[in-house]
């Protein structure tokens, strides 16, 4: 407080009895695959197509990324975090077809310095002289009546004479040239004789001393592309410094496993690694896709007896739209996980987190890779397999809102994604109670501050109940405060929520009158 000295009117700002609680914003997706350039292993921030075109290019034929992107923004989304992985798109980083490498060469042509093949003999710049343009010029020898099997050696660097061998020969003896140039050169060594061929006398003129072809890199990608290292920053690992992503979507992972650079069993790995980060993380959700060209039988059996994901963090979306590609020029099946992270988002921002995001349209859908019946239906929903189906007249839909929890408190993705926004929101609003006096006093504001955003996420619909008191409860006192806590520093607030849950099941119940008087009780 400060001092009054002297008598006048004196104005203080003083702080109000709570302070407010602002949402965070729960459509910011993440997206990790393989596109023509840009940062690698680095979360780059895009809000628009064009912006994601001239940091990443665009659409390419072995790629999924481009499209899933593409997918998200047409669907309402705007806000995403792009991790590009590998050193390019999809087959870049696959394995070369086997026989494509050192095929008709040998072994030893495939790396090194300048090099070239002189009587039988190969020659090769040593030294500095590896990186300059080398020629070696053969000419006849100097003298009076030279034996017909010698010739003279000249060695050009950038066009100019820099040594020179008179008199030498393929011979064996001191006149053979390898042993005189092998004893005195700096700029060029003759190797071994190569495989194959017989010493001769070589030809005048001149030969250039050229680089070898580099092989094609037989690699092929792992988990760890995918996963990465948080400490270096890489792969979707380095999503962990960004806590704006509230979506995960890995989808060229579908592309790795067509173009063969992975397996099935790497294919598991890098989900359940996804859905680990997010279930670490706490404040996202990973959108999977299944393995391609699946019918429902074989989707049903991968999700039961091959994933058997069980987690409240993670959702299945199936089967695959076609939609239209501009890399070929035709349609193609994509991974639906693009397209469903941007009906998330649409849904947030039309009708709030706390509503089911299905019963969508997925725009840009031109068709499904499969069309299911009801009875298919009823065994792919029970097992966490949402469906996209498509209605006569009502177009391609979303048909189905469930994580892969077997938990039924956490069997609706809207419910899960209601709590990561009250979470977050409630513990970013409230870092200023952090060093305050723990005493009643400060209870009662942490109250008033929770209770108040509470009620206006009641009032937007986002929690059950006919008054605020049947939506939830804030209790921070001396109960839940007893003097051993306050002795350790802490302060414990518990709250309940009763979140809304979609009308998931619909039934109406008809039946006949019977002059006149219902035959069911109301």
């Amino acid at each position: 407080m400060p001092n009054y000295l002297s008598p006048g009117v004196y104005v203080e700002e003083v702080e109000a009895g709570s302070r407010p609680i602002e949402g965070v914003g729960t459509a910011v997706a993440a997206f990790v695959g393989f596109a023509e350039k840009g940062p690698l292993n680095q979360p780059t921030l895009v809000t628009n197509w064009t912006q994601f075109t001239e940091a990443f290019g665009d659409f390419q034929p072995d790629s999924y990324l481009a499209h899933a992107v593409y997918g998200y923004m047409q669907n309402g989304g705007n806000t995403a975090f792009i991790v590009r992985i590998g050193s390019g798109v999809a087959p870049e980083g696959a394995k070369p077809p086997k026989g494509t490498v050192a095929k008709g060469r040998a072994k030893e042509e495939l790396a090194g310095p300048p090099r070239a093949t002189l009587g039988g003999y190969r020659v090769q710049a040593v030294g500095t002289a590896a990186g300059k343009n080398i020629s070696l010029e053969v000419t006849d020898p100097g003298g009076d009546s030279p034996p017909k099997d010698q010739f003279r050696l000249v060695v050009l660097v950038d066009g100019t004479e820099a040594e020179a061998f008179d008199n030498v020969s393929v011979a064996k003896g001191d006149t053979n040239v390898a042993t005189r140039v092998n004893t005195v050169s700096t700029v060029i060594a003759f190797d071994e004789v190569k495989p194959g061929t017989a010493l001769s006398h070589p030809p005048k003129g001149t030969t250039a001393l050229v680089a070898p072809p580099q092989p094609a890199p037989e690699s092929s990608l792992s988990p760890d592309d995918y996963v990465g290292d948080v400490a270096k920053r890489t792969g979707f690992s380095a999503l962990e410094t960004v806590d704006e992503v509230t979506m995960v979507a890995v989808p060229d992972l579908v592309a790795a496993l067509e173009a063969g650079a992975i397996d099935l069993e790497a294919f598991k790995a890098v989900q359940l690694a996804v859905i680990a980060h997010c279930e670490l993380m706490g404040n996202r959700l990973a959108i999977l896709d299944p393995p391609p060209d699946l019918n429902p039988q074989q989707i049903k059996d991968w999700r039961v007896n091959e994933a058997g994901y069980d987690s409240k963090f993670a959702t299945l979306y199936w089967p695959y739209p076609k939609v239209f590609d501009p890399a070929t020029g035709t349609s193609k099946f994509v991974p639906p996980s693009g397209h469903m992270a941007g009906i998330w988002a649409r849904n947030d921002d039309t009708r709030g987190v706390h509503k089911a995001p299905a019963n969508e349209v997925v725009r840009g859908a031109i068709a499904l890779q499969s069309r299911i019946t009801k009875a298919e239906h009823d065994l792919l929903n029970p097992v966490g397999i949402n469906c996209i189906r498509s209605f006569p007249g009502r177009g391609v839909r979303v048909w189905g809102a469930r994580t892969l929890s077997s938990d039924p408190a956490w069997r609706y993705v809207n419910v899960r994604r209601l709590f990561n926004y009250l979470e977050e929101s409630i513990l970013i609003g409230t870092q200023w109670t952090v060093f305050e006096p723990n005493d009643p006093q400060l209870w009662a504001r942490i109250r008033r501050t929770i209770s108040a955003f509470l009620v206006n996420e009641w009032r937007k619909g986002a929690l059950f109940g006919a008054t605020p008191d049947d939506a939830y409860y804030v209790k921070c006192d001396d109960e839940t405060n007893p003097s051993e806590g306050i002795d350790a520093g802490q302060v414990v607030c518990q709250i309940g929520v009763a979140p809304v849950k979609p009308a998931e099941f619909v039934i109406f119940q008809l039946s006949q009158f019977s002059g006149g008087v219902s035959l069911v009780s109301e």
